[in-house]
């Protein structure tokens, strides 16, 4: 499973695991979510292994049109890459299956339909993806008691800052206290913004760990 599909994932996802095996999660639709998909799509018509099955594509409302013209080679054209994904779309809060994990969407605050995700194991334990966002009330309810919050933190807390777009590092400190979260991780720091400072306002908030995700990095959720 691969929760966004921006630039580099494809690349990346072949140390982990076969492309034709994945299912997609998708947060939102800005290019740096999910535009690395139609080499994707590429990949899994194409391969000399074929896929066995189709994959299971989760995303807004439009993914299907938006990710189709992504991909298509002619303009005004769809590409009609229901032959190797079955596109579903999100709905507010209303849960489901995918394998052993039970998956909950929440629409967050960000310019474009986005979503927020809640995934719990059957032991219980949680893992809570804020995709993009600003500070909103269903932030909170979504990461409430969860035992990891990968948050996203593309400010530090300057009021000049666009507004209800992304989350300074104080904003997501002050969600995972909010909500009780067993640890903070934070994720979308973009190289403009200092890691460090945004390390420390969300310390600042919540004085449960928090650590700055980098690639490569893997953590083991329990509970």
């Amino acid at each position: 499973m691969v929760i966004d599909f921006g630039g580099g994932v494809l690349g990346a996802l072949q140390r982990y695991a076969d492309p034709n095996a994945v299912n997609v999660l998708l947060s939102h639709l800005h290019a740096d979510h999910c535009l690395d998909l139609p080499g994707l799509f590429v990949w899994r018509r194409y391969h000399p292994i074929p896929a066995t099955e189709r994959g299971i594509m989760y995303g807004p409302a439009n993914t299907w049109a938006r990710l189709g013209a992504a991909s298509s080679p002619e303009g005004g054209e769809i590409d009609d890459f229901t032959d190797i994904f079955d596109v579903r779309n999100w709905v507010d809060g209303e849960a489901i299956e995918l394998g052993t994990l039970n998956i909950t969407p929440r629409l967050v605050c960000h310019p474009t339909e986005s979503y927020g995700m809640r995934f719990t194991d059957p032991s219980g334990a949680t893992l809570v993806y804020s995709g993009d966002t600003g500070y909103c009330d269903a932030l909170v309810d979504l990461a409430r008691g969860a035992d990891v919050f990968l948050c996203e933190a593309s400010w530090t807390d300057d009021p000049s800052r666009p507004p209800r777009l992304h989350l300074s590092g104080a904003e997501a400190g002050r969600a995972a206290a909010a909500a009780g979260v067993g640890e903070l991780l934070l994720t979308h720091i973009p190289p403009w913004t200092s890691r460090e400072d945004v390390i420390s306002e969300a310390k600042a908030e919540f004085d449960g760990p928090v650590h700055a995700v980098v690639c490569g990095e893997v953590f083991d959720i329990t509970r």
